[in-house]
């Protein structure tokens, strides 16, 4: 049965119109079958009680519903109605079937019943065809059917009445997915429902993802104005530096090193940003090939490369042994290389990185990060401590949770920041 493109108050019609045919089929099949051995079990009480008055005189019995045999010493004798209502040539035929005190005969497509009394010398039998069945089993069905066709007349009023509910709250709901944009539109709730019904739960579930979408718009076009922001600085210096150039208020080597030291600036923001995008790209795919990685080589690289740029700084390196960290050398070393980068703009004195079997922890002694920037410092081009814009502790969470790991940050109460990188 296919519902598609019927409306939800046309498939309830149908429903209720299969219903009731299935009942009636159903009734029409099934009760005349159940309720047969008790209509049965009446047609011979019926069948027994008239034996007791009836004698070899019975021509006189007026009775047009049974028949009588009354056999005395191998005479037969019938009542007057027996033709009528048993369709036999010879009394004999059904006499041969008769073996039980009472049960039923089949004689071509006809079904008899019948009731045996006996003595010494006189036997008595009452029989009867099948039209009180038949009969009874009409009156059960048009007893009961009415009663069954009010019940399921009175079920689809309701659930019509329901539907009709439904689709109310239905439309609404389509209305206010139409707009999503429009804020002048009802859309807040009232009421977050503790036991929600299927519709109140759809209906939350649009509502939080209707603020969700709001708040990515807002984020994505705060993000463009800070990237703009980003790129546009360099930009701006690289522009002035050339027209002083072309205006010979600067030496030309002077103005070139500033000028590649301003591009090269703007080439890391570049391949980060084209990184972080790669990042998404990678996490969509269910298939990731992880290898074990030296992560002590890696880290100890990055120490070499950064400890020149800040030679007031003290790198400690600890390691313990019998390790066993998954990735690419490629990710972890975006990892610690980022990570350092963003500790050379805040250590005081000294950076601390500590490689366990069930954690690494990195420590700066620099200044602690506000509690309002702890939740957003993983947000790509967010603002940060001392009003920076950066992609590369965005960079880290999403390559360390590709990796199946995960990184938290915490101040500490005696001083510094320690980043904790955990596997998932």
């Amino acid at each position: 049965m296919n519902f598609e493109g019927n409306k939800l108050s046309q498939q309830l019609l149908i429903i209720i119109f299969v219903i009731v045919l299935m009942i009636y089929l159903l009734i029409g099949i099934l009760l005349p079958k159940q309720m047969l051995p008790i209509y049965e079990k009446n047609i011979y009480n019926y069948l027994r009680q008239p034996l007791e008055f009836v004698d070899a005189d019975i021509s006189s019995i007026k009775n047009q519903e049974i028949a009588y045999v009354y056999i005395y010493d191998s005479n037969v004798i019938i009542s007057d109605n027996f033709t009528a209502l048993i369709d036999v040539e010879k009394v004999r035929d059904i006499l041969e079937k008769i073996n039980e005190k009472f049960g039923k005969i089949t004689l071509g497509k006809k079904t008899y019943y019948y009731y045996t009394t006996s003595t010494d010398r006189v036997t008595k039998i009452s029989i009867t065809n099948d039209n009180y069945i038949k009969q009874a089993q009409m009156d059960a069905l048009h007893n009961f059917f009415p009663i069954i066709l009010i019940t399921v007349l009175f079920i689809s009023m309701i659930l019509i009445a329901w539907s009709l509910t439904i689709v109310k709250k239905l439309e609404f709901l389509k209305k206010k997915i139409e707009h999503f944009e429009d804020d002048s539109f009802p859309h807040s709730i009232k009421n977050r429902y503790n036991n929600a019904s299927e519709i109140q739960t759809l209906e939350l579930a649009l509502e939080d993802m209707r603020i969700s979408l709001k708040n990515n718009e807002e984020y994505r076009n705060q993000m463009f104005q800070n990237v703009s922001h980003d790129f546009k600085t360099p930009l701006t210096v690289i522009k002035s530096y050339i027209e002083a150039i072309h205006d010979e208020a600067l030496e030309t080597s002077e103005g070139l090193k500033v000028i590649e030291e301003q591009t090269e600036k703007l080439e890391n923001k570049v391949h980060s940003l084209l990184y972080l995008n790669k990042l998404d790209y990678l996490s969509d795919i269910k298939e990731k090939q992880l290898e074990v990685i030296d992560l002590e080589s890696i880290v100890t690289s990055s120490i070499e490369k950064f400890k020149y740029r800040r030679k007031d700084l003290e790198f400690i390196l600890k390691v313990d042994k019998h390790i066993a960290y998954y990735g690419t050398n490629d990710s972890w070393e975006t990892i610690i290389d980022n990570i350092l980068n963003n500790f050379l703009r805040y250590a005081k004195s000294k950076i601390i990185i500590q490689i366990k079997k069930d954690r690494i922890t990195l420590y700066n002694d620099g200044e602690k990060i506000d509690k309002d920037l702890l939740e957003s410092i993983f947000v790509p081009f967010r603002k940060g401590m001392k009003g920076e814009f950066g992609l590369g502790l965005s960079i880290v969470k999403k390559t360390l949770n590709y990796m199946n790991y995960d990184i938290t940050i915490k101040n500490e109460k005696k001083g510094g920041v320690t980043f904790w990188i955990t596997k998932n």
